[in-house]
């Protein structure tokens, strides 16, 4: 898994280039109908008692985000009682196919609750390869996205519905414009890549939580654990 992990994430990290193509009618992009604003994504699980976020800002189709999927589904479930873990859409139209489209499915699970069944399908059944499954097919609303939300018990005809409504195309949009609002893409964007982690607004780069088995959940613990020390309160008035 190392070799494979760390040439994915290398490959991802160079030919990503931060111009998304918002502009573009097509049903594998957004329109920029929301260019001028909205309101991004509220998807969170967790109580969040520590008041600390860890936002994941992704891709389905991104081999290297699939690669995060399962340890972060662990780190999600060890700090399920501190922290908050978000999920916002940067799909990276210009080289994956269906990263929209898939956008799109998830968040018309959402208009029905279901937003994170529709995000583990995604990526559970993700070929990081792309040669086959959704991220290989030219209908892939009805080849595979109408099928997983039969699966998690979604109203098909509304599911179908949303997924070519305006309102999740300008939540997607409203996602890409909070990314490309942030700090770190003003500042750095030669580093620009899925996925991009924020804990409390401050980046963390994917080094920090990889080692050479690939993701170390042991890492993002740490992270996570310093940054929920910080807003303990002072012990003794101090």
């Amino acid at each position: 898994m190392d070799r494979r992990f760390l040439g994915i994430l290398g490959g991802v990290i160079i030919i990503f280039i931060a111009i998304f193509a918002i502009s573009s009618h097509s049903s594998n992009s957004p329109s920029n109908s929301s260019s001028g604003g909205g309101t991004p994504t509220n998807h969170k699980i967790g109580s969040g008692k520590s008041s600390v976020t860890l936002i994941e800002y992704g891709d389905y189709e991104c081999p290297v985000c699939s690669e995060y999927f399962k340890p972060l589904q662990q780190v999600s479930t060890q700090f399920s009682d501190q922290i908050y873990f978000q999920f916002r859409n940067l799909p990276l139209s210009q080289i994956h196919l269906n990263a929209v489209s898939s956008a799109r499915a998830a968040e018309a699970a959402g208009l029905q609750n279901k937003f994170w069944q529709m995000h583990d399908q995604l990526y559970a059944n993700q070929d990081p390869t792309g040669a086959t499954g959704w991220v290989a097919s030219k209908d892939p609303l009805n080849d595979f996205y109408v099928k997983y939300a039969s699966a998690i018990g979604l109203d098909i005809n509304k599911f179908k519905t949303d997924y070519a409504s305006d309102q999740v195309n300008n939540d997607i949009n409203a996602d890409l414009n909070a990314f490309l609002s942030t700090p770190y893409v003003n500042h750095d964007t030669n580093k620009e890549a899925t996925p991009s982690f924020f804990l409390d607004g401050k980046y963390i780069d994917n080094s920090q939580v990889i080692d050479s088995s690939g993701v170390s959940v042991t890492k993002f613990a740490s992270l996570i654990n310093a940054e929920i020390a910080k807003k303990q309160p002072a012990k003794n008035g101090y």
